[in-house]
């Protein structure tokens, strides 16, 4: 949020941002990590990039078939800059990934020089939004993947990981069928990824629910009525970051564009039908988590009517014992009863009227 607020003060001239405006933006106090991995059907490089002008002046290897370069933290304006010269990036996909937060979408660029009926220049954009469940709570995080022919680039908005360890993993194991396939498979792999990883945050949330029901029922309190409105808006956010997910796979899949191939279409089938069950659980969860603040009321309305009907029931039994109190508490000099044991029979009359009135109230079904 910090870096849209030094973006929209650099750039004011228009639609978009060109990588010359980039060198005028200010950097923010963060260091961006640039990590390369290059592979082929036979082999994998990982270079972890620490001068990116020179990386990007340098030519990939021969042998490889699909280059993924990946930008953790966006405060250094200078690798941006860099990227967006050398892959000659849209102004208004450069604006996009600054200006956060964007809602997922996926937008088609084209180049000015189309050689031998492919464009060099031609690109995917997508932006997509990655969950993660961290100490603090739940983080959603802006992450833009640019797909060309054979080159993934991909900037995270913050830089203290990701849940793509698995598809790092896989491109390391030889024989992977992400190793098989072109860059956009790579993607299909990395929008996988994104979107399963909501799968154990909504297993988290599920358990959480069932705790919350069972102390609501047992004993409720205000923090628990606090932290089922803090589920909630959890929930919303889960349901912000996955609905437009949904639009995002299901226009991958109708795209005809060059850079991305009928075989990942095909695999992204996939991903469109965990998005669903995805909402679908979510929808349940959110429905759930409102029975929650309907059962909290309920069941404290029932604990104080339960309250009020004990002490009722302390004030019924006291009657009868006030008004005999009252009674011999007059200033008479003589009572027909007066005697000796006349305080131990007070005190017996009374115990007895109470078990009689409680005996009463339980055949009554009162108590």
């Amino acid at each position: 949020m910090e870096l849209g607020k030094r973006f929209n003060k650099g750039s004011q001239k228009g639609a978009g941002i060109t990588p010359e405006e980039l060198s005028k933006l200010p950097s923010g106090p963060g260091k961006s990590r640039v990590a390369c991995i290059d592979y082929s059907k036979d082999q994998v490089k990982v270079t972890e990039v620490t001068d990116l002008k020179e990386f990007l002046a340098s030519h990939r290897p021969e042998w490889t078939s699909v280059r993924w370069i990946n930008v953790d933290g966006l405060d250094d304006m200078d690798v941006v800059r860099h990227l967006a010269d050398k892959y000659q990036l849209h102004p208004l996909a450069i604006e996009d990934v600054l200006h956060r937060p964007q809602r997922p979408k996926v937008d088609a660029y084209a180049g000015d020089a189309p050689v031998a009926g492919k464009d060099p220049q031609a690109r995917l954009f997508i932006i997509a939004r990655m969950l993660r469940l961290l100490s603090e709570g739940l983080r959603d995080e802006q992450i833009s993947i640019f797909l060309g022919h054979s080159t993934v680039l991909t900037l995270q908005e913050y830089a203290d990981g990701d849940v793509w360890d698995a598809v790092r993993q896989r491109l390391k194991t030889a024989g992977s069928r992400v190793r098989q396939h072109d860059a956009s498979f790579l993607v299909y792999s990395l929008l996988d990824a994104i979107v399963d990883q909501c799968f154990p945050i909504l297993e988290h949330y599920g358990d959480r629910l069932e705790d919350l029901e069972g102390r609501i029922l047992r004993r409720p309190g205000q923090k628990d009525f606090e932290a089922v409105h803090r589920l909630k808006r959890e929930l919303l956010l889960v349901r912000r970051c996955v609905w437009p997910m949904r639009e995002v796979i299901n226009t991958l899949q109708r795209e005809e564009h060059e850079c991305l191939s009928d075989e990942t279409r095909t695999y992204l089938r996939d991903v469109g039908d965990h998005a669903m069950q995805i909402i679908d659980i979510l929808e349940t969860y959110r429905e759930v988590a409102v029975g929650l603040s309907e059962t909290y009321m309920t069941a404290l309305s029932n604990r104080l009517n339960e309250i009020m009907k004990v002490l009722t029931m302390i004030n019924v039994f006291f009657i009868p014992i006030t008004f005999l109190s009252s009674v011999f508490g007059m200033n008479f000099t003589k009572f027909p009863w007066d005697h000796a044991h006349a305080f131990p029979a007070f005190g017996a009359a009374c115990v007895a009227i109470t078990i009689a009135m409680i005996v009463w109230f339980r055949r009554r079904g009162w108590l």
